[in-house]
């Protein structure tokens, strides 16, 4: 956990077949609401399916709803580069995480789902992000005739993206979140 970071620039290698398989069931082992597992989890190792859909979630990017304006100058994101056109930023490899659209805890349980990858992922050597938007990616006659050849259930929404492959350049250094005035992020040492 303490080594893992968002990786947005990504050497031209794809990850293996078995290392995506064992990112993905890592995903499946993700506390999820009352133990139901029910997200659905679609691999990707094809670099042009996964840079086409990295186009499609930037399509309707709404910058006016962002806290905030800066991410990373050494791993920039859209937010910094307005110029980018993938939210995939070159990963050969993309994991889709869908959830039921009704479910109350469909969110939730999606995004816990992504943490036990990009987990696994960095346990193997391998780097990842997680890209939210997926709600909206998918929207329109290209998303739907991926879904449908994915054979989606209607009742299931894309929620998140997990990004994997290999970092270009150095590997970030760590950040370490500031705590805020009243609260410990650390725990008291027994003597």
């Amino acid at each position: 956990m303490k080594y893992r970071r968002s990786i947005r620039k990504y050497q031209d290698r794809q990850i293996s077949r078995e290392d995506m398989e064992t990112i993905i069931e890592a995903g499946t082992y993700a506390p999820n609401a009352g133990g139901g597992q029910r997200s659905i989890i679609v691999g990707i190792r094809n670099a042009f399916l996964a840079e086409k859909i990295g186009r499609l979630n930037v399509t309707r990017f709404d910058r006016s709803s962002l806290s905030g304006s800066y991410v990373s100058a050494e791993q920039p994101s859209i937010i910094d580069d307005p110029t980018m056109k993938s939210g995939f930023y070159g990963a050969p490899a993309i994991c889709v995480v869908f959830a039921m659209k009704n479910f109350l805890y469909s969110i939730p349980d999606a995004f816990c789902c992504a943490e036990n990858m990009v987990l696994m992922a960095a346990e193997l050597g391998i780097s990842s992000c997680i890209i939210a938007r997926g709600e909206e990616t998918f929207v329109g006659e290209i998303g739907a005739a991926l879904l449908r050849e994915w054979g989606i259930p209607e009742n299931y929404i894309a929620r998140c993206f997990v990004l994997l492959g290999y970092c270009e350049g150095e590997y970030p250094k760590g950040m370490r979140s500031t705590p805020m005035p009243g609260y410990s992020y650390g725990l008291p040492v027994p003597r």
